[in-house]
């Protein structure tokens, strides 16, 4: 049902809940890992542990190697050092929202493979129940042992049990017979989704899993894994989000794994406590260190040598404290502008878009020079293919929109596609820019959040985050005055997403969004186009 080098349920072995049961507390026990990208240090002599029922958040800057550690708990990655070790008979289920699916299956038939054991148990059970009519009794009490076994997980609820996930992940309203290959790319991913929450692995492991969701879904999808008694790690941006679900957060921060029990909220306090009096006594230690260093030169050579000597050698003794070397990349987003009027910037005229049959049609909205508007509505009803449509990507199937003469577009796309993954941000910048020398090039993607390693990494091996701040730097180098955005936080951190929101406040020009994140707009969108409910 699923192909591609990992799938997205990484399954060892299916157990019963009594089974379960025998199994040690700890699920993964991380030792020692030392992992980098180049010269990027990612972790160093690093670990935790993931016990049974525990709901994990990991957080961290962009680019501290949160969906590294998600792939190394897969095996997708081998580590440089250390060892990731799994209690025996344990189920891993991960969402790997690129996994390809058969693209001729419907939506209930992919999401029915989630119980491909218990059709098979079916099946064995009527063929026992068929050899016993023939007068083979000895297959009617196996028969009865599969019934059981088929009853105690809930067989004859499977149809309810695949409509409620697909109610709350918002796909019902598409569809259960829709075919994969007519669903968009979000679509597809919630699809995965729904099959691995179906399938109840003992350890979920889930990489920005809201990424693809609507409010009302993620809420849902709070409540469901909030309510679950297996254990998770799930990676996310979304705050609110974590604050719901995470009774522990595993930070990854300076090299090192820490992992804070209580709520995201506690876990702020918790750290900004303990940072604080690891500075203090990190300068403390400094202080003396440096006044020992100075009477053992000054007296290394004098009366007091053997004092000086004793000194040197406790000085080398000491466990030395490390200095907090990762300093908080901040970023700077600045749009430049091109002149403009406040005279109508794009009329859209019963507009249908799509690629083989209309995902949107009759669409109609004119948008004026410096208004900043946002497009909502449920995932998948065409938002992107929309925007797609306006930026000449993809042609309209009816209707027409048109642009004034004086618009200059920049556009975000949404998914982090790449013409060569091996070039370095360095590259696809000074590529892009061949006037551009050396020093503003880096001083470009440094205001943007990349860090110099990162700058001369292969774009492929950077976080989502620090791809989107490669592209969000090449937006910034072009000069326009008609923004198009499609859901570009996606990936970004907090700090990025703060200065991100700040920029397109402080932008003169026009700004169409499309977003997920009413938090992010709310302060300064000017107008709502429900895409849903236009009149």
């Amino acid at each position: 049902m699923c192909t591609g080098a990992f799938c997205f349920l990484y399954f060892w072995q299916y157990i019963t809940k009594n089974e379960r049961n025998v199994i040690h507390m700890s699920l993964l026990d991380i030792e020692g890992l030392t992992h980098s990208f180049g010269e990027n240090l990612l972790y160093k002599n690093a670990g935790f542990s993931l016990n049974r029922g525990e709901h994990i958040g990991v957080v961290g800057q962009n680019g501290t190697g949160k969906s590294t550690l998600i792939k190394i708990c897969t095996e997708q990655i081998m580590p440089d050092a250390g060892r990731v070790v799994w209690q025996p008979n344990i189920s891993v289920g991960y969402l790997d929202q690129y996994a390809e699916i058969e693209k001729n299956l419907t939506m209930q038939s992919f999401l029915k493979s989630a119980f491909s054991r218990l059709y098979q148990l079916e099946r064995e059970m009527t063929m026992a129940y068929e050899r016993a009519a023939m007068g083979n009794m000895e297959y009617l009490s196996l028969a009865a042992k599969h019934q059981e076994q088929l009853e105690i997980h809930d067989f004859y609820s499977i149809d309810t049990q695949i409509e409620q996930v697909a109610n709350g992940l918002g796909l019902l309203a598409i569809g259960l017979d829709r075919p994969i290959d007519k669903m968009s790319g979000g679509q597809r991913a919630k699809v995965i989704l729904a099959k691995l929450l179906l399938e109840k692995p003992d350890v979920l492991l889930l990489d920005e899993p809201t990424n693809f969701l609507d409010k009302e879904h993620i809420t849902w999808l709070s409540d469901y894994l909030s309510g679950l008694d297996n254990a998770f790690m799930v990676v996310s941006h979304d705050y609110a989000f974590l604050e719901k679900i995470a009774d522990r957060i595993c930070d990854i921060d300076n090299g090192s794994i820490t992992k804070y029990y209580g709520t995201y909220s506690e876990f702020l306090r918790k750290k900004t406590l303990l940072r604080e009096d690891y500075v203090h006594r990190y300068s403390i230690q400094q202080k003396e260190i440096q006044k020992t260093e100075e009477f053992i030169r000054k007296n290394i050579a004098g009366r007091k040598s053997k004092m000086a000597r004793g000194r040197r050698k406790q000085l080398e003794r000491m466990e030395k404290m490390e200095a907090l070397d990762r300093k908080e990349i901040t970023p700077y987003f600045r749009f430049p502008e091109v002149s403009f009027t406040n005279t109508e910037h794009l009329l859209v005229k019963d507009l249908s878009v799509g690629y083989y049959h209309p995902v949107l049609s009759e669409v109609d909205f004119t948008i004026k020079g410096g208004q900043k508007v946002v497009i909502t509505g449920f995932n998948g009803v065409g938002k992107s293919t929309l925007l797609k449509t306006l930026v000449g990507q993809i042609p309209s199937m009816h209707g027409h929109y048109i642009f004034s003469d004086q618009v200059t577009i920049g556009y975000f796309e949404q998914d982090l596609i790449w013409e060569d993954t091996a070039r370095t941000p360095i590259q696809i910048v000074s590529d892009s820019y061949p006037d551009m020398v050396m020093k503003e090039v880096r001083k470009a993607l440094a205001l943007c959040g990349i860090s110099s390693k990162h700058a001369m990494q292969p774009v492929g091996t950077l976080s989502g985050g620090e791809q989107a701040k490669v592209k969000m730097c090449m937006l910034t180098l072009k000069p326009c005055n008609f923004l198009i955005l499609d859901e570009p936080t996606n990936h970004l951190d907090i700090q990025a997403k703060e200065m991100l929101k700040a920029a397109l406040a402080e932008f003169a020009g026009t700004v169409l969004l499309v977003s997920h994140e009413e938090n992010f707009y709310r302060e300064w969108a000017q107008r709502i186009i429900d895409i849903e409910k236009r009149s």
